[in-house]
């Protein structure tokens, strides 16, 4: 198969990485297995410019995307209902997306699984036509991050002190919505402090992320916590997988999601698969069953 590689110079664990070497060990890998991959490193403002040229090319099979999950995010809006199949290159903090794929997290071991996959078709969401591939969030994890990217750091273990500082500080100051949820066409009307419609259900006994990829289905998770107490008996269970035990989460399904907010302010925002984007008045989400091709380690 021929390979493109985008690399974003920025993303993830990739900033602090020697890239010549790494791109050095990616020919080997890949070459060894009877495979060519041209790669393309490149910054941040120049990644969905260089994802579009790597699907444009009439010859490529596979787009490997490398870098942490907005970079991922990007490249499955790029790849998807393209015929192309995407590698994911867990570069990332969480890189849940990868886990639900099943890759491994160190990467020359990610590279010589990729030189033995097999291609599989999994989901796709996208809230009000935008794609994601994990989660789209409103409520506290939203004040997190914006919280968090306020804060300096450089490394990916920075970056995991600035997430608890920056937890720490929401839970003290939960925020407060009162949201109409559209689930398939029954309506709730809850006062929440947080939501999330994720790409499947989160799997059970570890960190969220999907154990199946292709169930074709949302997850709807809707977080009541009000007090310290309670909001810190949530994040516990969501860090351990244990969702269904937290009387303050109620878990819902469906097709189709829409989330109208009674009142926003203009310091409101949401975050797609980690990045913190302008939220709207009225969002639908829907998911997109195996639109989306992906290279995994073979069974």
């Amino acid at each position: 198969m021929r390979f493109i590689a985008v690399l974003n110079r920025g993303g993830g664990t990739l900033r602090t990485m020697d890239l010549d070497a790494f791109e050095a060990r990616m020919r080997d890998h890949l070459g060894e297995a009877g495979h060519t991959v041209d790669v393309r490193i490149v910054e941040g403002r120049d990644l969905m410019a260089a994802l579009g040229e790597a699907v444009a090319a009439s010859d490529v099979d596979v787009v490997l995307a490398g870098g942490g999950d907005g970079t991922i995010s990007a490249a499955a809006s790029v790849v998807m209902d393209t015929g192309k199949a995407l590698a994911v290159l867990p570069a990332g903090t969480m890189n849940l997306f990868a886990r639900s794929l099943g890759m491994p997290l160190d990467l020359d071991s990610a590279l010589a699984a990729f030189s033995t996959g097999e291609i599989r078709e999994v989901d796709v969401a996208t809230a009000n036509g935008r794609p994601f591939v994990h989660q789209y969030s409103v409520g506290l994890h939203a004040k997190l991050v914006k919280i968090r990217d306020q804060m300096k750091f450089s490394s990916r273990l920075g970056k995991m002190r600035a997430s608890v500082r920056a937890a720490f500080a929401t839970l003290i100051r939960p925020p407060s919505m009162l949201v109409s949820i559209d689930i398939d066409g029954a309506e709730i009307i809850v006062r929440a402090s947080g939501i999330g419609v994720t790409n499947n259900l989160f799997g059970e006994g570890h960190l969220p992320y999907a154990d199946h990829p292709d169930g074709g289905t949302l997850g709807v998770y809707v977080t009541t916590a009000r007090r310290l107490p309670q909001l810190l008996s949530a994040l516990f269970h969501m860090l351990v997988g244990r969702w269904n035990r937290n009387a303050h989460v109620e878990i819902h399904t469906g097709k189709q999601v829409v989330l109208k907010f009674t009142r926003l302010h203009r310091r409101h925002r949401c975050v797609i698969d980690g990045e913190l984007s302008p939220i709207e008045h009225e969002t639908t989400i829907r998911i997109h069953p195996k639109s989306l091709r992906v290279l995994v380690p073979r069974m």
